[in-house]
């Protein structure tokens, strides 16, 4: 069905067509989502930070900021999805056209920054969410901010009630200055500030591919030294690979597929780091059930995608946990687990 409804998405703005996907499976939810995937295989259940993901596969955080489809996505078959990015006050981020397709490529660049109706309006959308599975919320700070850091205090401590998990991000490259907050003194005030108003709930990092091993390595000793449950590797990339698309000279973040090899090798780069000893959430280029559990393998505790929905349509996900529990028994494991630590040996 997807195949023949594409072309007329694609017809539009890339930014009216996902508003009009927004609506539509928002819309189905409120039906009763007729046709929903079944849950996944038992075989594909995993624990991070103390929560149960019935299935690694999630939905990234960037494709539903309002939280106003949260039911929808879950009966697409995600294990878990993370909204926003939230701030505390509402923000129409940048000027429009910011978001380009770059069909040719598989792979969208966006420079959207931070547009969102700010966190108070989202919570109760999370609160009244049937949720059949968790729910993460991710929250940054305003572009006009003065104190960055109190925002995301504010945020943390807003979202934890709501949320099974709550996503600090401050890999965004669409807000001038915020990257800078994944070094030195004020990683670190900015991670004790979070960890203080999150409460009881775990507590997750998402952090940029264009930081280098060191970078990764920084920002990885500081989280674990701070508490943070886990790391989410990563957003999207401020480099380009060579593109064949039209829009390959926008101006604003990468993803999808082009980001593929980069999102391995510094899911690589930080399994390296940190040995283990927090999990790791591998984002960027996967599009398929041979690429997540290649992810899951290679040290990725969960992965979650965003872009290739745009490619591949809304039965991904379902498609995805299936090949994941077919990859599962060809390889003779019984759960992800055994397979996870079987490729640590």
């Amino acid at each position: 069905m997807f195949s023949r409804i594409r072309p007329a998405l694609f017809a539009l703005d890339a930014e009216r067509a996902h508003g009009l996907t927004l609506e539509a499976l928002a819309a189905w939810a409120r039906i009763g989502s007729p046709g929903a995937a079944p849950p996944p295989d038992p075989a594909l259940a995993t624990r991070v930070a103390g929560i149960d993901f019935a299935s690694p596969l999630g939905l990234a955080a960037g494709v539903d900021k309002n939280g106003t489809a949260i039911d929808g996505w879950f009966a697409l078959g995600f294990g878990s999805v993370e909204i926003g990015t939230l701030t505390p006050l509402p923000q129409p981020g940048n000027p429009k056209p910011r978001i380009f397709r770059l069909v040719e490529d598989e792979g969208v660049i966006n420079r959207l920054g931070f547009n969102n109706g700010g966190i108070d309006a989202a919570l109760p959308r999370a609160a009244a969410a049937r949720r059949r599975g968790v729910l993460g919320i991710n929250v940054g700070a305003n572009k006009d901010a003065v104190d960055r850091i109190a925002d995301y205090r504010t945020g943390v401590a807003k979202a934890a009630p709501h949320a099974d998990y709550v996503t600090i991000n401050i890999s965004s490259p669409n807000t001038p200055g915020l990257r800078d907050l994944q070094h030195g003194a004020a990683l670190a005030e900015l991670l004790a500030a979070s960890a203080e108003a999150r409460g009881a709930t775990p507590l997750f990092l998402k952090i940029a591919p264009d930081l280098d091993a060191a970078g990764i390595d920084h920002v990885a000793r500081a989280a674990i030294e701070a508490g943070i449950d886990a790391l989410i590797i990563s957003n999207t990339t401020i480099s380009r690979p060579p593109l064949r698309s039209a829009h390959a000279a926008e101006v604003g973040g990468l993803s999808g597929a082009p980001l593929a090899g980069l999102a391995r090798t510094k899911l690589t780069e930080a399994h390296a780091s940190t040995g283990g000893a927090i999990p790791l959430i591998s984002v960027g280029g996967i599009d398929s059930a041979e690429e997540a559990y290649a992810r899951l393998l290679a040290g990725a505790s969960l992965v979650q995608l965003y872009s290739a929905l745009v490619y591949h349509g809304p039965g991904l996900a379902r498609a995805i946990n299936t090949g994941l529990a077919a990859r599962l028994r060809r390889d003779g494991f019984a759960t992800l687990a055994d397979a996870r630590a079987a490729k640590a040996l």
